[in-house]
């Protein structure tokens, strides 16, 4: 009888070669799946390593297009944030690899899938939700939360063991035993001696960016172009002339150059994690930064206000959470990006930026076709089309309010 068939997430990492070795220790014949998210990763040697410890296909999957295109660029037009710092670099990566992953599941006729996701975290709500509404019927085997194989691997020391005892070779030390996860936006850490939230993270952890300290000494300027809220060209000046690049993915490339010799992106935080668990993660997050900073700052010439704050209270909110959540195949979250992407029609312009020691700052700001900016009116040096006595009647209409509550807390003798 043929033995079943289960595509795994695969990494190339310990937990998800462990995880390889255990499936077929188990008795399934193992096809694995690999996306090209834009990690740094020897996808050929990882590979070879797979089909060395005995997975019998293996599927390596270009994703950044897609990744840069479907989430990434719409998170910026969503002004996409977790908890007021977290650019949901991890998040952002998720929905297009399940999506890839079942399609592989079902070119093979794989029975389940399976993934390398703890049982203590996100991921494992995110990459599942994804596989049951992409593929309601499908089987999921998720290792970090069966009993026979967390009671036998109860923390990366038993994974390393059992990873020398099977001969695979792994880039995890008992040394340096945090955990990363890597894409074209981002890389996250935790784990280990990260757990300590009051640890301050070694500086030989950080893989993308260079330490601010030792960035370069003088400044770097570029100008993002923006067609209706999505970065459509990226100029950088140079003694050597100037460098225009344009194309979605391109421009991403261009803009983690800029920001990762720059060291702009690095955050450590403690979050609130969807299962209900506090956690302490680093990220860097570089090129996606410097592309959001300059996408908010226009909305500032060109955004009408009351858009832009529903946006901020709902669709970004909302938005955000879906991603974080894992609910990113769901008609909550398709409803908030039909709107985002109704209010990101006059969001056209160019930001001049400029990076330097970890910081990305605005220069300046313009816009041909949506400005609702005027000059006049904002200045103090002449009247304009604005009349200033037209104010009293505003302030007295707004004070009606203010002077009823102040009178019912003088009756009452409390004090504003």
């Amino acid at each position: 009888m043929a033995k079943e068939k289960v595509c795994l997430a695969y990494s190339g990492g310990l937990d998800t070669s462990c995880i390889l070795a255990w499936l077929i220790e188990k008795g399934y014949a193992v096809v694995c799946f690999m996306a090209d998210v834009g990690q740094e990763e020897d996808f050929e040697a990882a590979k070879k390593k797979a089909l060395k410890i005995g997975a019998e296909k293996v599927y390596v999957e270009d994703l950044r297009q897609e990744f840069v295109e479907e989430l990434c660029f719409p998170a910026i037009q969503c002004n996409a944030v977790y908890e007021g710092v977290y650019l949901l670099g991890t998040s952002l990566a998720r929905p297009v690899i399940p999506r890839s992953q079942i399609a592989v599941a079902q070119k093979e006729k794989c029975v389940a899938v399976s993934h390398g996701c703890t049982g203590k975290g996100n991921d494992q709500v995110r990459f599942e939700l994804a596989f049951y509404a992409l593929q309601p019927s499908i089987k999921v085997i998720a290792p970090w939360r069966l009993p026979e194989f967390y009671t036998r691997f109860v923390g990366r020391n038993d994974l390393l063991d059992y990873a020398a005892q099977q001969n695979i070779p792994v880039t995890s030390t008992k040394s340096k035993p945090w955990s990363m996860d890597e894409n074209l936006a981002h890389c996250s850490y935790e784990a280990g001696i990260l757990e300590d939230p009051n640890t301050t993270p070694p500086d030989d952890m950080w893989k993308l960016t260079t330490s601010p300290a030792s960035a370069p000494s003088e400044p770097e300027d570029f100008t993002v172009t923006f067609q209706a809220g999505i970065p459509t060209k990226l100029t950088t000046s140079s003694s050597d002339g100037t460098t225009t690049t344009t194309g979605a993915l391109e421009i991403f490339l261009a803009a983690n150059v800029l920001a990762r010799r720059h060291g702009v992106g690095r955050i450590d935080i403690v979050e609130n994690r969807f299962i209900g668990i506090k956690s302490r993660g680093c990220y860097e997050t570089p090129g996606l930064t410097v592309l959001w900073v300059a996408q908010m700052d226009l909305e500032g010439l060109t955004l009408d206000r009351e858009v832009r704050a529903l946006r901020d209270q709902f669709a970004t909110v909302g938005w955000s959470r879906c991603l974080y959540n894992g609910l990113y195949f769901s008609p909550e979250r398709e409803y908030l990006q039909h709107a985002v992407v109704a209010a990101q029609d006059g969001v056209t312009g160019q930001v001049r930026c400029r990076v330097y020691k970890g910081h990305v700052s605005v220069l300046g700001r313009t816009s041909d076709t949506a400005n609702l900016y005027d000059m006049s009116e904002s200045s103090m040096d002449e009247i304009g089309a604005f009349e200033p006595s037209d104010t009293s009647g505003f302030i007295a209409v707004q004070a009606i309010r203010l002077k009823k509550y102040g009178a019912m807390k003088a009756d009452k003798g409390e004090r504003l």
